[in-house]
This record gives structure tokens, C-alpha cells and sequence, in this order.
């Protein structure tokens, strides 16, 4: 399978697009003043402690107080909460954990108010984004995430992930970590990490303990609410947590990210360079790669599939419901059955894609066709079961009921990535009416007339659906609309066709492709 990562830079956020084989299978928008991100660290100060819901809520800069729950404090919240004081006060005076004694393990059943006081200081991770109305969720069960491994202050566990199944490296690589890892400080080993050499593991290690350091130094000197230590951004904790053989292209449209990127690739895995690709289309990228037209194709309320059939997705405050038509699609060879369960199983894949596009988590109900052979409904079940094994998010599904409904559960980290997709025409607002098209024209040639007399603007370009370019350009050469504009501002305008242009839309940009306000 070939994966490839396309990433669209622009001054407001980056949209970042992952392909298998030419399919969109995951979508992030990470807008570039984006705060509270899942993984960051933040030195806050306890606001409420609640002793009925047995949760503190917690200070750390957002509108809205972030949630603390007692099962989200971890064995070792009371070694943290030392560290934070001695550190703070001056008398923790390196950043390891060498000397460091840690208090004993809080209970499992305890209450929040025998750990947190009001007004005090707390070193905590964003375990959830703000979603909706809902202030981020945190933990201070801290952990640093690396390509190989990831770091826990205040224990020494070391454990090798499930995904690994050869018992031989398992031991291998925990009786590595076992001699080369500090003390109180303990270790998860990634999946990734299968057959890596010593020198490999330590470089991350070393890596994630200067993280750590890093952290140490803004706690001495922080006051809360402060974000203390913040996670990679989401182009580099993909490439960290994806990058492997498969991977033969990233795509980035912006510079600057591509040096940014080429630097950490070259830190974790210095032979992919090379598939490191900086796009100097004339199109914008994710309209160059056909991304642009699976985006309107993904995203909204009916999603169509290669058969006929198609999805219905519909949301509430809840969960989220996907019902499974057939459409026009069915064979006159096969019996009704046969019909459901080649439907059920193409939709399975796209429900699977559908949960990882756009994000989906909390409850999600799938209504698939009915199908009466127990055989078939297993058939669907290992189907979805199988399709979601790369879904990264926790997730739990249920066997299909007696209804033929599937009960899906996958956690939720971040807000759902939503796209509207239904567009507002441009030309009458959604009123209904538009101005003879006869006119458009002659619209364009009159605001062009003003940009280039008015505003004295040079280097100018031209957005346009594409039919009303080849409008603009038919004749061809000395007898087109574009030469006629030639001859009469005595300069060139470019004119480029997009197709994510509303048909009587347009836009002129200046040199820099910053958009001309007229």
C-alpha cells in the first residue's frame, strides 16, 4: 500500500491530507494560533475542587476551566506534585529524578480533595481538546512521546506495546531499556521500535529527556496558567507516528514547513529525505493532487459509493447514525441477500474511512441492511472489525444486533473535522435570483478595469470556474478576451481556472496571491 502525506500551508492554518493509494483516509486542520492541543503541557492552578463529582477543575488559560477528574491523576500524582513544589521553591535543583524520592501510589478508590487543594499548583497534559462548550479534559499522568518510545516520569515500568507478537524481540528490547533508561523514569516501546538498534533507541531516549529538562527549566521559572512544553506540531507527530516503508511521498506547499520538515525527517529517519517533495504547481496543492474534489465528495450529509449505493450520516449532541442504502445498485443474478451483503461489506469500508476523515468519535450507531444468515451477519462484523485494525483511536464495536444495527464507540480527542460542503452561491447570497449571465462578463472586465486604474495594481490573476475560463481564453491567440485585456491595460492578466469555484464566482489576486478586496 502507498501512503503519501500532502500538506497545504496556509497563513491561517495546515490542512493535512493522508492517502492510501490515492484515497483520503485521514484529514487534520490545525489552525496555526491553535492552543490546548492533545500531548501539550501546562502549568495551571487548581480553581474548584469538586468532592461530588471527585474533580477538580483546573486552570490553565483557556475560557473555560479545564477537567480533572481523580481517575485522570495517575498513580504517581503525589511524586508530581511534590516535584512541582520542591522545583518551584528551589529545592530541586536538576531536572532527572536520580535523587528523587517518590511518595507512595494515591488509592484507586481515593477522593480528589486528599490530593488537590484549591490554589495550587499542578503540572498537567491536554488529555482532550476543548470540544464544544467543554473546556479541555487533562490528566497528570504525564508522558513524552517519541518516535521510538514514550517517557513516564515517576515510574520505572517498562512495557513493550501488544502490537509487537515476536516474544523473542519483546525481550529483547525490554531488557535494553532496562540498562540504558534512568531511574524513575519509566518506559512504553512502540510498535515501531521492532529491530531497532541500540544507538536508535538511545538517540529518542536522549531526545525525550531533554523534553523533559526543557520542562524543568519553565517550571522554575513559570507562573500558571502557562503552557510549559507543547507537543510537536500535527505534520511532524504524523510523520512520527506513520512514517515507515510504505510511505513514498509528502507533499508540502510551503517553504518554510519544508525545511521545518526535511530537518526532523532527516532526525528520525534520515533514508525517507528524499521522498520529501516541495509542490510548485500553479494550481493549489490540494486541487493539483485531487484532494480538493475527494474533500466534496466526503464530507456531508449523503456520501455516495463506486456501486450505486450510498451512506445517509446524520448527527446529534449524542452520537452520530449512518444508514446503509442500496441506491440503484442490485444484481438481477443475485437473491436479496447476497444484494445486502455486498452492500453491507462496501459500506463497512466506508464507514470505517468515513469515522478516521472526519474525526468521529463518542457513540455511533450504523444501520446496515437486514440480512437474515447469521454467517453473513459475522461476514460484516470480522469485515468492519478488519477495516478499523488501523484506526489509531480507541475503539470498541458490537456485534450486529437482532435490528442489524452495529454499536461503534471511538474516542474522542479533538472536534469532529467538519466541512460544508453546500455552498452558498456567490452571485445571489441564497436568495434565489442572479444577474443575467449574459452580464458576468462584463462584470469581471469592469472590476479588472477599476483594480487596474483605481488601485494601479500589477501582476494581477484571475480565479474563475473553469468553463468561464475557457470563455475568457476561446479564440485563441491575439483574438481572446485575455489578449483584448492585453491591449487595453497594456499588461498581462493570468487567468486560472479552479474548480472549487462557484461557476459565477471570481476572484483577482495581487503579485504576493494575496485577494484584491474591490
Amino acid at each position: 500500500m502507498n501512503q503519501e502525506l500532502i500538506i497545504n500551508s496556509t497563513p491561517n492554518e495546515v490542512v493535512i491530507a493522508l492517502l492510501h493509494d490515492k484515497r483520503l483516509v485521514e484529514l487534520h486542520r490545525e489552525k496555526n494560533n491553535s492552543k490546548f492541543s492533545v500531548g501539550d503541557i501546562y502549568l495551571g492552578r487548581a480553581k474548584k475542587v469538586m468532592t461530588g463529582l471527585n474533580a477538580a477543575f483546573v486552570d490553565v488559560g483557556y475560557e473555560k476551566d479545564a477537567f480533572l477528574h481523580y481517575l485522570d491523576l495517575g498513580p504517581q500524582a503525589n511524586s508530581l506534585i511534590k516535584y512541582v513544589e520542591t522545583t518551584q521553591n528551589g529545592k530541586q535543583n536538576v531536572s532527572n529524578l536520580m535523587y528523587f524520592k517518590n511518595e507512595s501510589e494515591i488509592k484507586k478508590d481515593g477522593k480528589i480533595n486528599e490530593i488537590i487543594k484549591s490554589g495550587q499548583n499542578l503540572l498537567v497534559q491536554v488529555a482532550k481538546e476543548p470540544i464544544s462548550a467543554k473546556g479541555p479534559r487533562i490528566t497528570t499522568e504525564i508522558s513524552l512521546a517519541g518516535r521510538y518510545l514514550v517517557l513516564i516520569p515517576f515510574s520505572d515500568k517498562i512495557s513493550v506495546s501488544s502490537k509487537l507478537r515476536n516474544y523473542e524481540e519483546k525481550a529483547r528490547l525490554k531488557d535494553l531499556m532496562q540498562k540504558i533508561k534512568p531511574k524513575n523514569f519509566g518506559v512504553i516501546v512502540r510498535t515501531v521500535a521492532e529491530g531497532k538498534s541500540v544507538s536508535d533507541l538511545e538517540g529518542d531516549l536522549n531526545d525525550l529527556i531533554k523534553r523533559w529538562e526543557e520542562c524543568y527549566q519553565a517550571i522554575k521559572t513559570s507562573q500558571p496558567p502557562m503552557r510549559v512544553l507543547g507537543e510537536v506540531d500535527r505534520s511532524n507527530a504524523i510523520l512520527r507516528d506513520f512514517l515507515n516503508a510504505s510511505f513514498n511521498a509528502i507533499h508540502v506547499n510551503d517553504a518554510t514547513v519544508f525545511e521545518d520538515l526535511k530537518a526532523y525527517i532527516k532526525t528520525i529517519s534520515p533514508d525517507k529525505v528524499d521522498i520529501l517533495k516541495l509542490y510548485t504547481g500553479k494550481l493549489p496543492i490540494f486541487d493539483g493532487l485531487g484532494v480538493e474534489k475527494q474533500i466534496k465528495s466526503l464530507f456531508g450529509k449523503t456520501v455516495h459509493m463506486k456501486s450505486g449505493a450510498y451512506l445517509v450520516i446524520e448527527h446529534t449532541e449524542a452520537l452520530h447514525v449512518f444508514d446503509v442504502n442500496s441506491g440503484n445498485r442490485a444484481k438481477s443474478d443475485n437473491t436479496q441477500e447476497q444484494n445486502a451483503l455486498e452492500v453491507n461489506l462496501e459500506a463497512a469500508v466506508e464507514v470505517a474511512r468515513q469515522l478516521k476523515v472526519r474525526d468521529m468519535g463518542g457513540i455511533i450507531v450504523v444501520d446496515f441492511i437486514d440480512m437474515h444468515g447469521a454467517e453473513n451477519r459475522k461476514l460484516l462484523f470480522d469485515k468492519l472489525k478488519e477495516e478499523m485494525k488501523s484506526d489509531r483511536a480507541k475503539h470498541n464495536i458490537l456485534p450486529p444486533s437482532k435490528f442489524g444495527l452495529i454499536q461503534i464507540t471511538r474516542q474522542r480527542l479533538r472536534p469532529e473535522v467538519n466541512i460544508e460542503v453546500i455552498e452558498t452561491c456567490p452571485s445571489c447570497g441564497g436568495t434565489g435570483t442572479v444577474q443575467p449571465s449574459i452580464l458576468f462578463v462584463d462584470q469581471i472586465e469592469n472590476t479588472l478595469r477599476f483594480i487596474m486604474k483605481e488601485q494601479n495594481q500589477k501582476n494581477i490573476t484571475l480565479h474563475i470556474h473553469p468553463y468561464v475560463e475557457a470563455f475568457i481564453k476561446k479564440d485563441g491567440f491575439l483574438r481572446s478576451r485575455q489578449w483584448k485585456w492585453y491591449f487595453e491595460h497594456k499588461q498581462w492578466v493570468k487567468v486560472e481556472g479552479m474548480a472549487s469555484q462557484g461557476i459565477l464566482e471570481y476572484k483577482f489576486f495581487n503579485k504576493d496571491m494575496d485577494e484584491i478586496a474591490v
